[in-house]
């Protein structure tokens, strides 16, 4: 399915976002702050996203996108790095078996030729087996990059082109055809805690007209009370895309009038 961009046009806006995208971030201060290696904070962090993802999944959410690792996470301490790759690993060879029981969709996005190629089985093998599933679509960020992103839909799009010799033809709509979420809609709402507000290369494209909560709560304490007040600010909001309140009242009227 292609989804349309919200600038484009304008997105229906449904009562409950219909796609979550989270940075999951404090998962090492979470640790620290109690006297406890790093790595614990990551091992606790896994323990939230089967909570969040069932929570997503009772909330009737179609779509969550979890940012796992930035192409910048490279850089962190070699012993760190080695524990999430080997955490990774342990994920996939678990909890497969669970999201395929759950009908939940698993999708990996990234570049990921700078994992191990073990890694990379085990995401092609994961993604096979749920691909039939109907329900939560659950994408992880893995070495995804926003720039990384933009820049690979570029190259595609600019080969089509020396191909087909196409170049007038490029617009926002087919551009966004190769984009690594192209079979999801835009996020509806951002989530990102530990108490930093940034979007640290997430999703640059996606993000454009995406309402944002930022909670200094550590990713290993949100829940699904935590989800909820998320969800309440997002209700929350008034989603205009461009156009006035006025506009909105009005058409609230009208529809108001069409249903008495």
């Amino acid at each position: 399915m292609i989804h349309t961009s919200s600038t484009m046009c304008t997105p229906t806006v449904t009562e409950v976002p219909r796609h979550i995208a989270i940075i999951m971030d404090g998962n090492g201060r979470w640790a620290e702050s109690r006297r406890l290696p790093r790595v614990s904070g990551h091992v606790k962090g896994l323990e939230t996203v089967k909570i969040i993802t069932k929570s997503c999944t009772m909330r009737n959410i179609k779509f969550l996108t979890l940012f796992a690792f930035s192409p910048e996470n490279w850089r962190r301490p070699i012993d760190e790095v080695s524990f999430l790759m080997r955490l990774f690993i342990s994920a996939l060879e678990r909890e497969i078996a669970h999201l395929y029981t759950n009908n939940i969709r698993l999708r990996v996005v990234g570049d990921l030729s700078m994992f191990e190629p073990r890694i990379q089985d085990l995401v092609q093998n994961a993604e096979a087996k749920t691909a039939s599933n109907t329900g939560l679509i659950l994408t992880i960020a893995a070495n995804y990059g926003g720039r990384w992103d933009i820049l690979q839909a570029t190259r595609k799009i600019a080969q089509q082109c020396v191909d087909d010799n196409s170049i007038q033809s490029v617009n926002e709509s087919n551009f966004s055809q190769y984009l690594a979420m192209a079979y999801a809609p835009e996020p509806d709402l951002f989530i990102r805690t530990g108490g930093e507000q940034r979007v640290s290369n997430f999703l640059l494209w996606q993000l454009a007209y995406t309402e944002f909560y930022f909670t200094g709560v550590f990713w290993p304490e949100f829940n699904d009370m935590e989800l909820g007040k998320a969800i309440a600010s997002y209700c929350g909001r008034e989603r205009r895309f461009g156009r006035t309140g006025e506009q909105l009242t009005r058409k609230s009227q009208n529809i108001d009038a069409l249903l008495c």
